[in-house]
């Protein structure tokens, strides 16, 4: 088995990995997201995930022979790229916006092997569908925190899964990490994605 790091702090990262047989290390790697200028959603997804998976892969208290993992997402709205809003007010505004509309949710992967220091990356993009909440729907919604924390103000896999109407692409990524993608970067750096699922308890 080949130790996967994550280094990530999101549960849902966590949560669709575990589901997907794989238990991650968690190495939170404490990257300023707001430290990059203007970009392109695309390319500033994919430049946040190099960043955090190079301040982890780093570190020299990594289990041997490690995968490092980093992923950021953000949401582009009439180009305009969405990372997570921080304050109510900025998730009304963006729910406002947003409602009855679509989305692209871009997710940025890097992937470092700690054996051979090669990286491989990528983005994944998902067109998500918004439903036409109501000023109610929003406020409610927002009163829960959860929008708060997350690109674009909202979650599949939570509370925001209602509002969620429908997905063209990967859904995984959407939740944060696409797991058809980081199999062809964990191909790309000559491993094979079975080689990441724990071992049976038998084994």
């Amino acid at each position: 088995m080949i130790p996967l790091v994550l280094a990530s702090q999101s549960p849902a990262r966590l949560a669709t990995l575990r589901a997907a047989g794989i238990e991650p290390v968690v190495v939170v790697s404490g990257v300023d997201e707001d430290q990059l200028g203007p970009l392109p959603p695309a390319e500033l997804a994919l430049q946040l995930a190099e960043l955090k998976c190079a301040a982890v892969a780093g570190r020299d208290d990594l289990p041997g022979g490690a995968l490092v993992l980093g992923c950021d997402s953000v949401l582009e709205v009439d180009g305009e790229p969405l990372g997570k809003p921080g304050t109510a007010e900025e998730a009304s505004r963006r729910w406002r916006s947003m409602r009855g509309r679509s989305g692209v949710l871009m997710t940025g992967h890097c992937l470092r092997d700690t054996t051979t220091s090669h990286v491989a990356s990528a983005t994944a993009t998902t067109t998500v569908h918004f439903a036409d909440l109501s000023d109610e729907e929003i406020a409610a919604y927002v009163a829960t925190d959860e929008p708060l924390h997350v690109a674009g103000a909202f979650t599949i896999d939570g509370l925001g899964g209602a509002f969620v109407t429908g997905v063209e692409g990967d859904h995984h990524n959407v939740v944060g990490v696409s797991l058809p993608l980081v199999r062809e970067l964990v191909a790309e750096l000559g491993h094979r994605w079975t080689d990441l699922w724990r071992a049976p308890p038998n084994r």
